[in-house]
């Protein structure tokens, strides 16, 4: 295959979006790298997770929405989204650049079947990240000692009220790391504000937070 076969299938009807995608993200992880910043990409999943299990890890309520299971299944309650969504782009570009070299498909069949195949790939993604899975969860709930994290400042990536647990992203230097927080008072915090940490549970499962301080 000379380059400009190559050029000619990675950017066909079917595939450019994919094409532009994989770039964009290529330059999202060269900028991440040489920078040492970490451009917000994080989601609102309303998520409801129930800490108080005794192995310690993350679990979902008995009655969770179909969104938050799905979620789950993908171990994305554990794997950072940007790391899971990049793989699983470059699988499901990988999968149609193919058909699109091997087969001689219409344009509307090719393009109906990127949907198996980036289903396919974020498949393939959580198996290839499963044994990764202990690696993540350390890093996003373990980090420094709890104590330390006290009165420091951090960002909602989930909206919390009431007795929800969300996840807040707290940078300690510029290393960015993940805690399970719930609202300190029940008061409804949306995603994206900025909030104090005030308090701990008392086995150290998540932190309560608070727009201001309130000790």
């Amino acid at each position: 295959m000379t380059f400009q076969q190559f050029l000619d299938i990675a950017f066909s009807p079917v595939n450019t979006v994919l094409s532009v995608l994989l770039i964009l993200a290529v330059l999202y992880w060269l900028f991440t790298i040489v920078t040492g910043l970490d451009i917000d990409v994080g989601f609102d999943g309303d998520l409801d997770l129930d800490m108080d299990a005794p192995d310690g890890q993350v679990h979902v309520p008995e009655n969770p929405s179909a969104w938050i299971q799905f979620l789950t299944f993908l171990d994305l309650d554990i794997v950072p989204v940007t790391y899971f969504m990049t793989i699983s782009l470059f699988f499901t570009w990988l999968g149609s650049f193919y058909i699109e070299a091997f087969a001689s498909f219409q344009v509307w069949a090719s393009a109906l079947l990127v949907f198996p195949v980036f289903l396919a790939s974020i498949l393939l993604t959580k198996l290839i990240l499963k044994p990764l899975n202990p690696f993540f969860r350390e890093i996003n709930h373990k980090g420094e000692k709890a104590h330390d994290f006290l009165g420091r400042t951090g960002r909602l990536k989930s909206t919390i009220h009431g007795n929800k647990i969300g996840i807040l992203e707290v940078f300690i230097g510029s290393d960015p790391m993940t805690l399970m927080v719930k609202s300190k008072d029940g008061e409804k915090i949306e995603y994206g504000e900025t909030v104090f940490i005030v308090d701990e549970d008392v086995n150290r499962k998540y932190y309560y937070v608070a727009t201001e301080i309130r000790f």
